[in-house]
């Protein structure tokens, strides 16, 4: 983050919000006693890391939730503010713009699905057919971290 006071110099603050007053000539040369940026970034990358990686929290999750329904800011999600991403979809799913959803639209996906699965398009499905219609669900979540410091050691 980088804030400037104009083309020339001026007030400058860095991604770890220090003030640093910085002047420039018109060639782009830094005037004497200012801070370079690869000062600036050697300071930064003898900082020892924290023990453990920073979590968001529920909060935090909550909060970003929170703010994609409330979009002019104002600290309080409206009906219609709420109703936003229900009219989206139900827009997508009325697929010729009348206004009202037919079963056939409101059920899209499924007789798709349907249609996909039933392979020699007898208008029935067979056990094996039928089970190409699963969920597909996803494993649970594994971070791609290298290993513990003494377990690297150990091997």
């Amino acid at each position: 983050m980088a804030i400037s006071g104009g083309r020339h110099g001026g007030d400058r603050i860095d991604r770890r919000g220090v003030h640093d007053l910085q002047r420039e000539g018109p060639a782009g040369a830094v005037a004497a006693g200012a801070t370079r940026g690869a000062d600036r970034g050697a300071a930064i990358a003898s900082d020892p890391l924290p023990d453990t990686a920073p979590e968001a929290t529920d909060k935090t999750r909550e909060q970003k939730r929170f703010d994609r329904y409330d979009k002019d800011r104002d600290a309080k999600i409206t009906r219609e503010e709420y109703l936003v991403q229900r009219r989206k979809a139900y827009a997508r799913l009325d697929v010729n713009g009348d206004g009202t959803l037919s079963f056939d639209e409101w059920a899209v996906k499924a007789t798709t699905k349907f249609a996909d699965a039933d392979r020699d398009k007898s208008g029935a499905m067979t056990a094996p057919e039928f089970a190409t219609t699963a969920v597909k669900r996803k494993g649970p979540f594994r971070a791609k971290c290298p290993p513990p410091q003494g377990a690297a050691e150990e091997s």
